[in-house]
């Protein structure tokens, strides 16, 4: 892809380079070197907590840092699973000590964190049950208190509430969730879930987020906006187990959801490596099967597709993030050979294609000379950078507002 293509992405800024006495540095090479993006290239990696906080065995261990050196190696964002099931099965005993402990461990190599999600209808904590449906909202709000007041600065970026296009009719089996949302409505149950989160951290990055990308979550995102509610992005699920959508496909969901004006952050996205899953399967949680095994000829088609759907994605000026689900085969939801490695750490060809993108394609590494006023120009993808002079360095950003850096080495 042509950088011309990608002009929404960059920057051009004046470096002004002075020493500790305040004369310019002329006639000088100086090295410019992307470290970061401002767009975000996340992943769900959930490895982080047992890595983060030490918790299994030695030889396992290895293996996931492992399987993390390699996530570092490309990525700049991770989403963390804040399922309440999980998270806090038994009542007034949430894992915050290890969610935080992986959230710091994560932002100490400066990758953003999201969380995933405040409030959903599935996995939710089955104690709701025991609880009138006044209690359940009581008990919901003051999850969302209690979670991102303790996780601010670590994480500032929540799917506050998930798949609300079919919360209240959600009927696979009784939930507290889906009993509330019945109660409020969509939009209802949207404000209050928005108006807790804003008010606990008010600089936070929000998200609605759905799987369902017809025109009924077109119509409840308008409402939201009519009702005065602010969602910061929108969040759009692309798990493409039963094949690519296609060019077509999805310059066709980008067209209708870029209406809005907001950002959009595809937030789980999958293509397997595997056979596709048969397209008669309307849930995909129906389709168990006790092996779905990667193969050398769909690891390449794979490839191909990812390497499209970035392409696509991250020409559109609108798009600020997107999230593989998952990074690795081990563990992947459904049992679907959706990493980018595989469930021995081996990268795949998707792998190796998306570091050439983010780490190459997609990234400016450039040498220059400052003239007499110890100036030279910058030109490319926003982002964090390092500057090397001899043997020093100085970090800098480069951004849209910016048109001139002035380092002092």
């Amino acid at each position: 892809m042509q950088n011309n293509e990608l002009a929404h992405r960059m920057a051009s800024s004046t470096i002004k380079l002075i020493d500790g006495s305040g004369n310019p540095v002329a006639g000088q090479e100086v090295t410019l070197r992307q470290t970061n993006h401002k767009f975000i290239f996340g992943c769900g990696i959930f490895d982080a907590i047992p890595v983060a906080n030490r918790m299994v065995p030695a030889d396992r261990l290895a293996f996931l840092e492992r399987k993390l050196e390699l996530f570092l190696d490309v990525f700049n964002g991770a989403t963390l699973p804040f399922y309440w099931a999980m998270y806090e099965p038994e009542k007034g005993n949430p894992k915050i000590p290890e969610l935080q402990t992986a959230a710091r461990w994560l932002k100490d190599r400066n990758i953003t964190v999201k969380g995933h999600p405040l409030c959903w209808h599935t996995l939710t904590a089955p104690w709701l049950l025991d609880l009138s449906n006044e209690e359940i909202l009581k008990a919901q709000l003051a999850r969302i208190e209690r979670d991102v007041t303790a996780f601010q600065g670590l994480i500032d970026t929540w799917d506050v509430i998930n798949e609300v296009v079919i919360m209240p009719i959600f009927d696979k089996y009784d939930n507290g969730i889906t009993r509330i949302s019945q109660d409020l409505g969509r939009i209802g149950i949207i404000r209050e879930m928005f108006a807790k989160t804003r008010e606990c951290n008010p600089g936070a990055t929000l998200l609605l987020n759905d799987f369902n990308t017809s025109i009924n979550y077109e119509i409840l995102i308008d409402g939201c906006l009519n009702a005065g509610i602010t969602i910061d992005a929108i969040g759009i699920q692309s798990h493409q187990h039963q094949g690519y959508w296609g060019r077509e496909k999805l310059e066709e969901v980008l067209e209708r959801f870029s209406h809005f004006g907001l950002p959009i952050h595809f937030t789980e996205n999958t293509l397997t490596s595997g056979h596709i899953m048969p397209p008669e399967i309307e849930d995909l949680n129906d389709y168990q099967i006790p092996e779905w095994p990667s193969t050398p000829e769909f690891e390449e088609r794979q490839a191909r597709e990812i390497d499209e759907m970035y392409s696509i994605l991250f020409k559109h000026p609108l798009v600020e993030a997107i999230t593989t689900w998952n990074f690795s085969d081990e563990g992947a939801w459904l049992g679907a050979p959706a990493g980018i490695v595989r469930v021995d750490n081996t990268p795949k060809p998707s792998y190796e294609l998306l570091k050439k993108r983010i780490k190459g394609d997609w990234s400016t590494n450039v040498t220059v000379k400052t003239d007499d006023d110890g100036t030279a120009l910058l030109h490319g993808f926003v982002g964090e950078y390092e500057l090397i002079c001899g043997d020093k360095k100085a970090s800098f950003k480069l951004d849209k507002d910016v048109d001139t850096v002035r380092l002092v080495i």
